[in-house]
């Protein structure tokens, strides 16, 4: 039975670079890291890309991964939301396969460089919790956010929070502040039956699973900078994406 599929989106189209997932990072199109990672992973059964696009389709299953189905245009706009993919995904493995997974992976090719080991690891620990209704992966953050401004409409920075104990909240050591993490796309994964049946993908009991510090790719600077990482420390999964097409060239 397949209990946990991974779905990778990749609707056509960037504002921010132009075809981003397909963009070719040190010999393979972003979306490939995602796929391989999927791949990797001792604990996904499926990977499934959601796509609009026959071209992406086409990419997403030279590196091995299925597309079944391509997404509908009214949930590839600009303005639609995970939930909207998912759904979709989730109804059209209702409506055309007899089983369908409880646990969906859901990978953003926004982040490519993952561990696998990681990945796992996440579908292990919401399996063992049967309260918990998702598990997002974030970073703890450097510098604390309640120390940030806001500026109002007169032009004044004012800080987000309130004085504590009459001081100014942004003068304050970062440690009088708790710990905030950054969402980052590297491990999420949400349940089936929680979705279907509510307005939310996440809900209330979200496990936080602490991720290593990663970059999203969503500038031209941010991606010169992954490919910065990948030629200064190597990345395992191109040595992996070298190796399986070769295999499928033979």
């Amino acid at each position: 039975m397949t209990d946990v599929i991974a779905i990778i989106p990749a609707r056509a189209g960037s504002k921010s670079i132009l075809d981003k997932n397909i963009t070719c990072l040190s010999r393979h199109p972003l979306i490939a890291y995602s796929i391989a990672a999927a791949q990797l992973s001792t604990e996904i059964d499926r990977v499934i890309v959601s796509t609009d696009s026959e071209q992406y389709a086409k990419i997403a299953i030279k590196y091995g991964a299925e597309v079944p189905f391509l997404r509908p245009q009214e949930f590839a706009t600009d303005a639609s939301t995970d939930r909207d993919f998912l759904v979709h995904a989730m109804e059209w493995f209702d409506d055309n396969e007899s089983q369908t997974a409880e646990y969906w992976v859901h990978l953003r090719p926004t982040t490519p460089l993952r561990d696998p080991v990681l990945i796992d690891k996440a579908i292990k620990t919401i399996q063992q919790r049967k309260d918990a209704t998702s598990l997002r992966s974030g970073h703890k953050a450097s510098e604390s956010p309640f120390k940030w401004f806001r500026k109002d409409s007169s032009g004044f920075f004012k800080g987000i929070l309130a004085k504590v104990n009459n001081s100014e909240s942004y003068n304050l050591p970062k440690e009088t502040f708790e710990d905030v993490y950054i969402p980052n796309g590297y491990v999420d994964v949400v349940r089936k039956s929680y979705i279907l049946s509510n307005d939310t993908i996440h809900g209330e009991r979200m496990i936080a699973f602490e991720s290593p510090v990663c970059t999203e790719v969503d500038s031209v600077e941010e991606f010169e900078y992954i490919q910065y990482q990948i030629s200064k420390n190597g990345v395992p999964l191109i040595k992996y994406l070298d190796n399986y097409l070769l295999s499928e060239d033979k």
